[in-house]
């Protein structure tokens, strides 16, 4: 099977879909598929206001429909609601193809937080975007059933996985005073690190990440570390260092750190919403308390054996077969050609 992915994130972004599609195209593979991606590489872009290091696409719907057309894909796939997605949903809507789609964001959450439009009239927006759609896919089963209850359809599970390999538990010391309180993830208003910063805590502070706050954050909270980002084994070295994982976002769907500090050995402190309560639940590998600072303190108790145990019942390939699986229910109803032919593997459509 050939899939074609629609995505306005991509590399160089730091986010939870660039790793999430960057990992199925690794996943899939073992299962005889191939992944192409239709990425902001082959357009023009801009930088999105408020965030200087995102780009956004500047598609046309001829050049869409051009490199659609030259995948030559036996199933289509739109990850993201940017102008990528649109056009792509766009293009399938006019042909009468069938087309899976992701949930990856709670724009309805982000869009009220900075302009006066109030979330039924973004979820209205996303559930017609949506409703082309013969897989919806969610990161978790409340998440789905809340997606259900709002008005879309074809809701099913994809759930994700972690890389326990890169992400184990390791004798790292960052010569801080203990214990150290670590978040990893995008420096933005949506985080909502200042309720983490806030926090009167024993020990160190330390945030892994970058972002359009992270100056003003800085020079506000000098009892905090910021490290700017890290990847690879830098970064499974600094989750292993850490003694609790704090999350203290509230928009989030999922959230792929919290399964990375889990295989790490570390306990996961966090308010109790969507996003930690749907991947934690009431597993003894997180504290999800309301009074952030409480859950901090109270996972400083858990077990570091009991948390990795946890991430390793989570991979990457089972998270491959349920994509792979929702494609093929979505795609049962296709009414175009695109068969698969023999044509080079590339990672990503070129311009």
């Amino acid at each position: 099977m050939k899939v074609l992915v629609a995505t306005d994130a991509w590399h160089p972004q730091v986010n939870g879909v660039v790793q999430t599609l960057t990992m199925m195209s690794q996943a899939t593979q073992a299962l005889g598929a191939e992944m192409l991606f239709l990425t902001p590489e082959s357009f023009r872009t801009v930088a999105m206001p408020g965030y200087t290091d995102i780009r956004l696409a500047l598609p046309t719907p001829a050049k869409v429909a051009r490199l659609i057309e030259e995948a030559k894909a036996d199933a289509i796939h739109i990850a993201t609601e940017g102008p990528i997605g649109l056009l792509v949903r766009q293009y399938c809507a006019s042909r009468g193809l069938a087309v899976s789609s992701s949930f990856h964001t709670r724009f309805p959450e982000y869009v009220s937080a900075r302009l006066p439009i109030p979330e039924s009239w973004v979820w209205a927006v996303l559930r017609w975007f949506h409703s082309l759609s013969g897989s919806v896919m969610a990161a978790t089963p409340p998440l789905a059933q809340e997606l259900t209850s709002r008005g879309f359809a074809n809701v099913r599970i994809w759930p994700r996985g972690v890389d326990a390999n890169l992400f184990r538990p390791r004798d790292v010391d960052l010569g801080l005073p203990r214990p150290v309180f670590l978040s990893v993830g995008r420096v933005a208003v949506e985080k909502n690190l200042e309720a983490f910063l806030d926090l009167d805590l024993p020990g160190t502070k330390v945030v892994v990440g970058d972002g359009p706050q992270r100056m003003s954050l800085e020079r506000r909270y000098k009892d905090a570390m910021f490290l700017g980002e890290r990847f690879g084994e830098k970064l499974a070295e600094t989750y292993a260092a850490a003694d609790v994982f704090v999350f203290p976002s509230k928009t989030d769907t999922f959230g792929l750190v919290l399964l990375e500090a889990l295989a790490s050995g570390v306990p996961v402190a966090a308010f109790p919403v969507t996003g930690p309560k749907d991947v934690i639940g009431t597993v003894p590998v997180g504290a999800l308390n309301d009074d952030l600072r409480a859950a901090c303190l109270a996972a400083l108790d858990l077990s570091r054996e009991d948390c990795r145990a946890f991430a390793l019942e989570r991979s990457w390939d089972a998270s491959a077969q349920a994509f792979l699986r929702n494609i093929l229910v979505a795609s049962r109803g296709r009414t175009g050609t695109g068969q698969s032919q023999a044509v080079a593997t590339p990672t990503r459509l070129s311009a």
